[in-house]
């Protein structure tokens, strides 16, 4: 099955000139439609780097290898277009808009990626139904979506706030950047719960975690670790197990 997200050799720097810093160093992925990758590693392994690099965010630089999106190269479009073609991206510090009142914020995200499709605004009838209904299913009151982006919410608030703006959304591929740190048991399940929601054969995600407990609810069709920045090992969900019970240092050892 041909993938939906392809890379092939990857490489990436982050910082400019001089203080150019290789992070990304021959990576190769493919994630097919209908599938859910885990992208597991130790720390300064390259895991947010990668998606970053591939969601568009300044201060990256690709500096060999390639990306593509449905067959198109996605590292010829800016943020706003590759948002459009449905790139969606879960931050792992999820940060505040003091004034952009939530609702405010996602119906335009909305209409903006509906008109890059070609498609109508959503009416205001519909959005609200749709943003209660979602809001219901992540134990996010109408308050709180009345207020702005992220301001006065806790940690597991703002994740869930997160997955609330990726189910109005409805985007053609998720990536996860470590959606599971600062959740507690309850916070967990609700995110994963959403996550599960949107698995789809027409749709894919890319899971970047550190840790098993995230991939027991959401679970993967394949498993890669990443360490220095290139893929040294691809497995079944088994192989998250293994990590977790004997840690990175002998996989990674093992496949040096």
């Amino acid at each position: 099955m041909a993938g939906m997200l392809t890379l092939s050799d990857l490489h990436a720097t982050v910082g400019e000139g001089a203080e150019a810093k290789s992070i990304i160093r021959g990576l190769s992925l493919e994630v097919p439609a209908g599938e859910v990758h885990a992208i597991m590693g130790p720390n300064g392994a390259g895991k947010s780097t990668l998606s970053y690099i591939l969601t568009g965010k300044d201060g990256y630089e690709v500096t060999g290898g390639s990306a593509t999106f449905n067959g198109e190269d996605i590292l010829a479009f800016d943020p706003e277009t590759r948002a459009g073609k449905g790139l969606f991206l879960s931050f792992q510090y999820p940060v505040e808009i003091p004034g952009v009142p939530v609702m405010t914020f996602v119906r335009t995200a909305m209409n903006a990626q509906r008109k890059a499709r070609g498609e109508e605004e959503i009416s205001a009838p519909d959005f609200i139904k749709k943003s209660r209904e979602i809001g219901k299913q992540l134990n996010l009151t109408a308050e709180m979506l009345k207020r702005p982006i992220n301001v006065g919410f806790s940690g597991g608030e703002k994740k869930r706030l997160e997955i609330f703006q990726m189910m109005m959304m409805e985007p053609k591929f998720l990536i996860l950047d470590e959606t599971d740190s600062g959740l507690d048991i309850d916070a967990l399940k609700t995110v994963s719960d959403g996550v599960n929601a949107l698995r789809a054969p027409t749709r894919g995600m890319l899971v970047i975690t550190h840790y098993q407990r995230l991939l027991d609810h959401i679970s993967p069709d394949k498993v890669h670790v990443l360490a220095e920045g290139r893929i040294i090992k691809t497995g079944g969900p088994e192989l998250a197990l293994r990590l977790e019970k004997e840690g990175y240092d002998g996989v990674i050892g093992e496949a040096v």
